[in-house]
Parts: C-alpha cells; sequence; structure tokens
C-alpha cells in the first residue's frame, strides 16, 4: 500500500476514519445493496467489488489496525503542500495553506459532520507546515469569514468557506492541494 497506489478505504465507504464497527456494517450493507450487480437500476460490479474488500479490511479488527497505520501516513503525505525543500513564506506559499486548510476543513465537514474540526497540530501534521507558518494563514482565513476558530482551539470552515472551497474546485479541475515531490494525489483533494 504505497501512497502512489493507496486507496481510502474510508472515503470508498464514505465515514469517517473514527466510525465504530456497527457503522462499518451498516454503511457498507447500504452501500452493497446499491451496487450490488444484481441491482437493474444501480448496480456496478467494480464499484461492488471495491467496497466489499474496503469492508473486509475496515470490518476486521486487526487487518483495520493494521490499514490504519497505513492510512495515516498516506493521508500525511497526501495533504502535504510543500515539498521539504522548498520555501513555506512568500504569496504563493500562503495562497497554497489558505487552500489546503479550506481543503481539509471542506473534507472534514463532508466526512464527519458530527466532529467537523481540526486542530492545529493536525493541520501542522496533515500539511507539514510548522505552526508558526500556518497562524497568518488562519488569521487571514478566520478574519475573512472563511474559518471560525472554537473556544477549545479547534477550527472549522464557515458556509463562505464552503462556497470559496467548491468555487475554486469549479475553475481548477486539478487538485487543490499537491503531494510531497510534486506528485498529484491518487484522489482528488475535495469533493464536490
Amino acid at each position: 500500500m504505497g501512497s502512489g497506489g493507496f486507496i481510502d478505504y474510508y472515503e470508498m465507504l464514505q465515514i469517517s476514519p473514527h466510525a465504530d464497527l456497527e457503522t462499518v456494517h451498516r454503511v457498507y450493507r447500504i452501500l452493497a445493496q446499491r451496487y450490488h450487480p444484481d441491482n437493474q437500476e444501480t448496480g456496478d460490479t467494480e464499484r461492488f467489488r471495491q467496497l466489499t474488500e474496503a469492508y473486509r479490511v475496515l470490518g476486521d479488527a486487526e487487518q483495520r489496525a493494521a490499514y490504519d497505520v497505513a492510512h495515516r501516513e498516506a493521508r500525511r503525505l497526501m495533504w502535504k503542500i510543500f515539498d521539504q525543500s522548498s520555501a513555506t513564506q512568500g504569496v504563493e506559499a500562503e495562497k497554497r495553506k489558505r487552500l489546503g486548510i479550506l481543503s481539509l476543513l471542506y473534507r472534514k465537514r463532508l466526512m464527519d459532520p458530527e466532529q467537523p474540526w481540526i486542530t492545529l497540530r493536525e493541520f501542522e501534521e496533515l500539511l507539514g507546515v510548522p505552526k508558526e507558518h500556518l497562524e497568518f494563514s488562519l488569521w487571514y482565513l478566520k478574519e475573512s469569514q472563511y474559518v471560525q476558530r472554537t473556544d477549545n482551539g479547534k477550527h472549522t470552515i464557515t458556509l463562505r468557506g464552503v462556497d470559496l472551497a467548491e468555487t475554486t474546485m469549479e475553475r481548477s479541475p486539478v487538485p487543490m492541494l499537491i503531494a510531497s515531490r510534486g506528485q498529484m494525489p491518487r484522489t482528488t483533494v475535495v469533493n464536490g
């Protein structure tokens, strides 16, 4: 499961990585019924095969634990917006950081609406940027009313932020973020 060919089973099942086993079973049953090849209206053999593989891994505690290690590393690489050798300052870097933050918050809101926030530490890990380099971007997004900071220091996307993220995606068919080493991630950064 290298980062180039990594398949995000959580996204495939449209669940949070924190979902309990009961949720994994319930969501799989719904999606399997929808994409089962015998379903004349919405059947999709390939999609059904992928869902079944995701369920096989996430439905087994031991396999899921091993997968979660690879999942964390793949997420960290996918969301990284700067190569280690490139600068993290300047106008273009600021724009990439702001788009990266919005992308993360948009996806988090979409995938985990019960807990749609991200902490500064998570931003650091996922974007590969130290907090000192994120503070200006977060201030800008907060003052522009694209992001809110809760009392406990967690950040969430606002309605205006969602609109901006979607507008940016509509204008650019490529993912909003780049992976490290200049490669495009396997999946798009935000789903529309």
